[in-house]
């Protein structure tokens, strides 16, 4: 039985695979996987404590809003009342896996970088020509 804790919103939960949960509203699309961060791994006698290659994958099935929260202020004798009134905006995630990261191969690089053609240096441009100085203007003294 392997378990996880992850950081979602500036919370931290314990998860394991199939579960569902609902967390602080998330600004993915329904039906989209993402890789929270993995902050412990443990279970089966073993415990890792920042794990290196290791992820969790997880899916948002759904926004929903949450239980409305009644608020209401009041001082005797004086004739203040208030009323307020919240719901939270949640997502509904279920945890696909726990495993290891998928290894890249460096093959798979350096063949995306061949296929990509070089394009031809640009010839830079000429010199562009000296502009000459402008002309003086001369003024004439009327002649009285």
């Amino acid at each position: 039985m392997t378990y996880a804790i992850v950081r979602l919103g500036g919370k931290q939960y314990r998860v394991q695979e199939g579960e569902r949960l609902l967390v602080d509203r998330l600004s993915m699309d329904e039906n989209k996987t993402f890789h929270p961060e993995v902050l412990f791994v443990g279970g089966d006698g073993r415990a890792e404590l920042a794990p290196k290659g290791v992820q969790v994958t997880a899916k948002v099935l759904g926004h929903e809003r949450g239980e409305k929260i009644r608020i209401g202020k009041y001082k005797k004798r004086t004739g203040y009342r208030r009323h307020n009134g919240f719901r939270a905006s949640l997502s509904r995630i279920q945890i696909e896996a726990i495993g290891k990261k998928a290894a890249r191969t460096t093959s798979a690089k350096a063949e995306t970088a061949e296929e990509k053609p070089k394009t031809a240096a640009k010839p830079k441009a000429a010199a562009t020509t000296a502009k000459k100085p402008a002309a003086k203007k001369t003024t004439r003294k009327k002649a009285e």
